[in-house]
């Protein structure tokens, strides 16, 4: 009985992951436009993390200073990205009570340093989960905050970037994939924002680029030095060769 039991659990625990990327698979996600070059969009990203998205959010494994990598100095980013007079060496926290956040938002909200990474799923990647998840809320009078979304629906999180995109609501449509067509409920601007829908877009583009590199800072460094390791190597491997034949030549 005993071992039922536990191969019955150990079926469930095996089958619960795939179950939990399934569930968000069905949805059509959007390319974002992910340049780790651009270190233009990536200064607009981290204003637009820093403004918006960290006064509930925190990133607890980066640190200010490593903004230095994207091209800005220590004196404009304390002067333009530190708001909480700290130093331009600490870690990009925030200073929202975890029991306050609870009461507001049913949990508290989560650290967003390697969200782009581990938001990745058989549908896309993080950074498409992302892009599309922040330019798909619409208003919902049934949820606690006012508001939805159709990419993680019943979502806790209220729209943050509402005043820059407007409100959206959701209206009757179609999709089109795989050679057949179904009715859905897309959301539709009814309330435009400070920025038209393709400036919007664009500054969700810089903020989702931001937020990838900041999963992985050295990920640039280390493509360079793993481009210059393999065209070491393939360098080598004449000299290898010809030291070979130098020396099996006597007994071949």
């Amino acid at each position: 009985m005993t071992r039922k039991i536990i191969s019955v659990a150990l079926l469930v625990c095996a089958l619960v992951p795939s179950f939990a990327v399934g569930a968000g698979d069905h949805v059509k996600l959007d390319r974002a436009p992910v340049n780790l070059n651009n270190t233009e969009s990536l200064q607009r990203g981290a204003a637009l993390f820093v403004n918006y998205c960290l006064n509930c959010h925190s990133a607890n494994y980066m640190r200010y200073n490593r903004l230095q990598d994207i091209g800005l100095s220590n004196k404009e980013i304390l002067d333009n990205l530190v708001f909480s007079g700290g130093k331009v060496g600490d870690l990009m926290k925030n200073t929202m009570d975890a029991g306050e956040a609870k009461v507001w938002f049913g949990a508290q909200p989560p650290d967003l340093t390697v969200i782009a990474r581990s938001r990745a799923s058989e549908a896309g990647s993080g950074a498409d989960w992302l892009y599309t998840y922040l330019r798909t809320f619409y208003r919902d009078a049934s949820r606690p905050t006012g508001w939805n979304n159709t990419t993680f629906p019943n979502v806790g999180m209220p729209h943050a970037l509402w005043e820059l995109q407007g409100e959206q609501v959701l209206k009757a449509g179609q999709m089109q994939a795989d050679g057949y067509t179904a009715s859905v409920e897309k959301p539709v601007l009814a309330k435009p924002g400070k920025l038209s829908a393709l400036e919007y877009d664009r500054a969700v583009g810089d903020l989702v680029n931001y937020l990838v590199y900041m999963g992985e800072p050295a990920a640039k460094s280390r493509k360079t030095i793993g481009l210059i390791v393999m065209g070491f190597l393939f360098l080598l491997i004449p000299l290898i060769y010809a030291l070979k034949v130098n020396f099996w030549k006597d007994i071949h």
